[in-house]
């Protein structure tokens, strides 16, 4: 299977729903669609200052810090600091959050999905191994501090590679590729929520 490679450069600076920073999309299902109505999106947010997050109605979110010193957030009521780089942190998309910063800017990975239409596991990984892609799966690899390679591709930082089997021709049963790198990179996994 071929990674579809998204490159960090020339990502365009949009600014947040409520206005209050910054996000870079890195991908986002269905492509092109707006904040209110993907499936799911993974982008890179820079929080410059103390303030409200955007809401999301009916939406799950991880935010990984990448850059930057922390944050304090409060989360629908609860505190929830988020003060070491590359752990991934769940919580509701649809609750009143605010953050103040503690020690200067700070850069999130961000991933957000809308969970009665998908689900998905955000991983930080290091090191070497395999990146199955099941049969209606989307799995995106995103390097997050230091150049890794995937197969035969090499993501600088920031850069991401996208995998899905269904958007490949005959190689859905292709083996694995492997995910190579000594910094920390992200693993996210997408598969389309099963209607009841």
């Amino acid at each position: 299977m071929n990674p579809r490679i998204l490159r960090a450069a020339g990502r365009a600076a949009v600014p947040w729903k409520n206005g209050g920073g910054v996000t870079r999309e890195i991908a986002s299902w269905p492509e092109g669609a707006g904040t209110a109505d993907f499936d799911w999106r993974i982008s890179l947010a820079d929080v410059a200052a103390d303030g409200p997050f955007s809401t999301f109605p009916g939406v799950d979110r991880t935010l990984t810090m990448v850059e930057g010193a922390g944050m304090d957030l409060t989360v629908g009521g609860r505190r929830a600091l988020v003060d070491e780089r590359c752990v991934p942190a769940d919580f509701p998309g649809d609750l009143p959050t605010h953050c103040l910063l503690l020690a200067g800017p700070v850069v999130n990975f961000n991933v957000m999905w809308h969970r009665e239409r998908v689900s998905a596991s955000v991983a930080v990984v290091r090191g070497r191994l395999p990146v199955p892609v099941p049969p209606g799966t989307t799995v995106v690899a995103v390097a997050l501090e230091s150049p890794a390679t995937l197969g035969n591709a090499t993501l600088a930082r920031y850069d991401a590679a996208l995998l899905a089997p269904e958007a490949a021709t005959g190689e859905s049963a292709s083996a694995p590729l492997t995910l190579r790198s000594e910094g920390p990179a992200a693993l996210v996994t997408l598969r389309r929520a099963v209607r009841r």
